[in-house]
């Protein structure tokens, strides 16, 4: 076995060890892994078990966090859309928890900032924990001060002495990134205030199963949560989930409110409610998941059919985007540099390099113009609505966009 992972034998979330695996996809590199050059990258297993024991879902198979951040390339100020999403986000925090100039915000995995700059305007204390040293000093220069530190009890009692405790801890699509959830848990715990909230959104396992975003797991992605494990987790750290929230971010994610156990917000009953929606989706149940295979079998059958018939035909494609779960999508579906020609992306910090494993040129998106693909397939899927209007200059010009996920479309 590689240096690179170990693979755990008991679950993250109750420690129990009835593991059932019911999804295998293909191995592939770390998701995040641009390369500077087209050599050979080691893949990893990408199986995901169930918990026999509490209804987690989860991979067991651990690549070591030191690869997978220290050198991040994902910024969210690169996406209008996070970046309008992370301003809602922080205007409702303030007006939903009464927070005020000079309460604490902490943000977990803060990457540029962008949400603690949202609560810095609003007259907030902002304080950003982010492992990956590049963009945390970035960050910083740009006034969002940011620890390039993993989250622990050791940091959480170190911002607790310099600080004083967290109004609001946030920590947005990486609450599924860590192994050690318990020392998360924990931490956030020992920082809290008595009266403060610990919010989080991550992936949602029920709009994972839905619509077959089989794409959003990833080794970076640990987790992949649903109500039920995670209530029964927080009620054993003495901490108590009184609030979930669906929302769209990530083609379907929840927003989980915590805090300490008997603190002062009273459960609304969506805790209960997404509860009994996911007993009847039968998410609490191991051949629920064992029969998604064939859910994403048929999708790959139909966009293999698609891809094939385009370059039969003589025409040209390229994707858009190259976001982490498109490393799933490409090496699950036999997507390679035979179907793709090159990859558009509007981050600098990938532009010039090439994907993971698979090896196919990031370039900017101005290249669109410059090489005029017959087709794009937007990798990054989830943004479709606003990158097809941003290029209609392509699709006025003749160029059609093909989106995988979560239906097959060709506009």
């Amino acid at each position: 076995m590689s240096e690179a992972y170990h693979r755990r034998s008991d679950c993250r979330l109750c420690g129990g060890v009835r593991l059932t695996q019911v999804l295998r996809l293909t191995p592939t590199p770390p998701a995040n892994a641009f390369a500077s050059e087209a050599a050979p990258q080691e893949t990893f297993p990408l199986d995901l078990f169930f918990c026999e024991d509490c209804a987690h879902l989860q991979l067991l198979d651990v690549i070591d966090p030191e690869i997978l951040f220290r050198d991040y390339v994902y910024v969210s100020g690169t996406s209008p859309s996070f970046v309008a999403h992370f301003g809602a986000y922080a205007a409702d925090c303030v007006a939903r928890f009464g927070l005020g100039p000079g309460d604490l915000a902490v943000d977990i995995g803060s990457n540029d900032g962008t949400l603690l700059g949202f609560f810095k305007k609003s007259g907030l204390d902002v304080l950003g924990i982010d492992p990956a040293r590049k963009i945390a000093a970035e960050a910083t220069k740009r006034g969002i001060e940011t620890w390039p530190e993993f989250f622990g009890c050791d940091v959480a009692m170190r911002i607790r002495g310099d600080r004083g405790a967290a109004k609001i801890i946030t920590a947005n699509n990486v609450f599924a990134h860590a192994d050690d959830l318990d020392g998360i848990a924990a931490a956030a715990r020992a920082l809290l205030a008595d009266d403060g909230v610990f919010q989080f959104e991550v992936s949602y396992a029920g709009a994972v199963y839905e619509h077959t975003l089989f794409d959003t797991i990833y080794h970076e992605h640990v987790a992949c949560h649903s109500v039920q494990p995670l209530q029964r987790f927080f009620a054993k750290h003495g901490l108590e989930l009184f609030s979930i929230a669906p929302i769209n971010s990530q083609g379907g994610s929840i927003r989980a409110m915590v805090q300490l156990a008997g603190g002062p917000h009273g459960s609304d009953g969506s805790v209960d409610t997404m509860i009994g929606e996911e007993k009847s989706l039968g998410l609490d149940r191991p051949e629920t998941w064992i029969a998604f295979a064939d859910k994403i079998d048929a999708l790959k059958i139909e966009l293999r059919a698609l891809l094939d018939a385009i370059k039969a035909s003589g025409k040209t494609i390229a994707g858009f985007g190259a976001p982490a779960k498109a490393t799933t999508l490409m090496y699950h579906f036999g997507i390679g540099a035979d179907d793709l020609d090159f990859i558009a992306d509007d981050s600098p910090l990938k532009q010039g390099l090439y994907s993971p494993g698979l090896h196919i040129p990031v370039l900017a998106a101005s290249e669109i113009y410059v090489r005029n693909p017959d087709y794009l397939l937007i990798l990054a899927w989830n943004f479709a609505a606003p990158i097809i209007a941003k290029h209609r200059r392509f699709s006025e010009s003749g160029g059609q966009f093909i989106i995988p996920l979560p239906k097959l479309e060709v506009q």
